[in-house]
């Protein structure tokens, strides 16, 4: 599936929308390069791009939770893996749901090639 056709084929449609990425690492010690250079790729400006340096057992993380108050509807949340949303399964599967179901947006997640 070419990423690119998909970013494309949503301008001018219901879809229109902010398009914003998502890093995390685990410490700060860890680099967000191969994240970064995703989100480039992708298309995304560096100002729609947040980053977290800190485990992801929590949902409770200042880059995110800004990124979740300016979720709108038909915006897009891009993000290299899964596991770099979250770890704990159950809060990502309500977070998930918060996205596409209460903000009605999104998500590319670029490794798995889906968009939910």
């Amino acid at each position: 599936m070419n990423l690119n056709n998909v970013r494309h084929s949503q301008q001018g449609s219901a879809r229109d929308g902010i398009t914003y990425g998502y890093i995390r690492v685990s410490t700060v010690a860890q680099h967000d390069d191969r994240q970064r250079i995703a989100m480039e790729e992708f298309g995304i400006a560096e100002d729609h791009i947040f980053t977290d340096k800190q485990s992801g057992r929590d949902f409770d993380r200042p880059a995110y939770n800004k990124l979740m108050a300016r979720l709108s509807p038909n915006d897009t949340l891009v993000v290299k893996s899964l596991d770099r949303l979250g770890r704990d399964y159950e809060e990502m599967i309500h977070q998930l749901d918060i996205i596409t179901h209460e903000k009605d947006a999104f998500i590319v997640v670029l490794d798995a090639c889906v968009i939910i």
